[in-house]
C-alpha cells in the first residue's frame, strides 16, 4: 500500500478536508464541514435538493451554489463520488476505502440497494490493461425489486 494511503486512511475525512482545503489556500469554513458530515452521516445517495432541506431543517441557511461549490470541492478532493442511477439526478456518495460496489437499481419504484464488489468482476479487473490502473469501479444493474416484481406479476394474473 502506498504511503499517502496509509496516510490517508489515518486521518480523518475532516483533517483530509482540512489539509486539502489548506493546500488550496481556501477558508475553513462551518457550511463545508457540515457538508461533509450529512454526507457521512448517512448511508443514502445525496442529493442536492435533499441534502439542502436537511442542512436547513438543522439551522444552516446555504444556498444552492454553496452545496453544489462544495460538492465540487469534496469530488475533487476525493471524499466524495458523484453518481448518476437511472432517474438521471446526480447524486453523492461517501468515499471508503476498498468501496467497489454495485447499485442493483428499481425500474418501476427507484429503489437502491448496494451490493459487495463480484467476485467475477474482480477476476475480470486483475487482467487489466497495461496502460490502465483502475482506481474503483461501479456497476449499475437496472430492473425490478422483489416488491415490484411481485405486483408486476400479481398484475399480470389479474390481466388475464
Amino acid at each position: 500500500m502506498p504511503v499517502n494511503e496509509e496516510k490517508n486512511k489515518e486521518l480523518s475525512v475532516k483533517q483530509r478536508l482540512s489539509m486539502f482545503l489548506e493546500s488550496r489556500k481556501m477558508r475553513k469554513t462551518p457550511e463545508r464541514f457540515a457538508i461533509l458530515d450529512k454526507i457521512y452521516s448517512s448511508l443514502a445517495h445525496v442529493d442536492v435538493v435533499s441534502l439542502r432541506q436537511t442542512m436547513q431543517a438543522d439551522g444552516f441557511q446555504v444556498s444552492r451554489a454553496t452545496i453544489y461549490n462544495t460538492l465540487d470541492l469534496l469530488v475533487e478532493a476525493g471524499l466524495v463520488r458523484r453518481i448518476i442511477l437511472g432517474d438521471g439526478v446526480t447524486r453523492y456518495e461517501r468515499v471508503v476505502q476498498a468501496n467497489n460496489h454495485h447499485h442493483l437499481i428499481c425500474t418501476r419504484c427507484g429503489k437502491v440497494k448496494e451490493m459487495k464488489a463480484v467476485e467475477l468482476l474482480g477476476e475480470l479487473l486483475s487482467h487489466k490493461p497495461r496502460s490502465f490502473e483502475p482506481v474503483y469501479y461501479t456497476l449499475y444493474i437496472y430492473g425490478l425489486c422483489s416488491r415490484c416484481a411481485k405486483a408486476e406479476k400479481t398484475a399480470a394474473k389479474e390481466k388475464k
